[in-house]
Order: C-alpha cells, then sequence, then structure tokens
C-alpha cells in the first residue's frame, strides 16, 4: 500500500455499519440479559409479605377437635384489591395452647379435609393422609403439613399468614 494511497470510502463506510451491527446486537443481549436475569433472580431477592388475620374466638374452639376456619385474606394485585380464602385447621390442646395447620397437602398442594370418621386429615388427590397434628400417616406427601405461627391477644386467636 502506498503512502498515498487513501481507502475507498466505501471501507470507511463498511466499517462504521459494522460497528452500528455490532453495538445494536450488543443492546439487544444487554436488554435480553437484564429482563431474564431480573425474572430468574427477582423472586430469590423478593420478600415474603406476612401479617396476622383473625382466625376465631378462643372460647369457640373445642379442646382436642379440629377446627375448621376460613380466612379472608386481601391484597393487591395490580390495579386492585383481591380476596382470597385460605382454610385452615386449629386446634387447641391447652386452655391457651393453639396449632394452627395449613390445609394445603404438601405433595400437589391440593386442600386436605377433615375426615371425623377415621380421624384424619384427608387429600382427596392422590390418597395422602395426616394425623391431627400434621404428620404424613399415608400416600406421597413428602412433608407434614405446614405449621403456621399462632398468637392470642386477649380472646381473638389470630394466624400469620
Amino acid at each position: 500500500m502506498c503512502p498515498d494511497h487513501v481507502p475507498p470510502p466505501e471501507a470507511g463506510r463498511r466499517r462504521f455499519l459494522a460497528g452500528v451491527v455490532t453495538a445494536v446486537q450488543g443492546a439487544i443481549g444487554a436488554t435480553l440479559a437484564f429482563l431474564l436475569g431480573g425474572a430468574v433472580a427477582a423472586p430469590a431477592f423478593g420478600t415474603r409479605r406476612t401479617a396476622w388475620w383473625p382466625a376465631g374466638s378462643l372460647e369457640n374452639l373445642p379442646t382436642g377437635d379440629l377446627t375448621p376456619v376460613t380466612i379472608r385474606v386481601t391484597r393487591e394485585d395490580g390495579y386492585r384489591q383481591v380476596v382470597d380464602r385460605q382454610v385452615i385447621f386449629l386446634v387447641r390442646t391447652g386452655d391457651s395452647e393453639i396449632t394452627a395447620l395449613s390445609s394445603e397437602c404438601t405433595h400437589l398442594g391440593c386442600r386436605v379435609s377433615w375426615d371425623a370418621t377415621d380421624q384424619a386429615l384427608k387429600c382427596p388427590c392422590h390418597g395422602g393422609a395426616f394425623d391431627r397434628t400434621g404428620a404424613v400417616t399415608a400416600g406421597p406427601p413428602p412433608a407434614p403439613l405446614e405449621t403456621l405461627a399462632t398468637r392470642l391477644e386477649g380472646d381473638q386467636v389470630l394466624v400469620q399468614l
């Protein structure tokens, strides 16, 4: 190449267009990485909101029996407020000792119900069974029913959801 030789203008344009294409591809890749990375990592950094919800009166809970209670939980869903109904089981074991069990089977999340004849909580989906403490007695559930935190305020039983 001679020192007097100037590259044709097409070579400069090609180099410029190649740089623009590379920059656009890089911007698209960075945007996708940010969006997908945020979607994957966000649940790990999110906080679960918990609150104490009234579940009933202590005087209405018989000692030793499982009592199903429906709790209306309100949450924000976009622009509106949604009311979810969650069923829990309360067990009164002493004067002021209350245990709350989730009604969600640990196998596939079906709702368990109390079978008074067999004295067991039974899951209708795959034959899972739990005793009154939530321990697995039959079927495929891999873990006992979730025990929820409870506290008393006066005569009112509160459950943390």
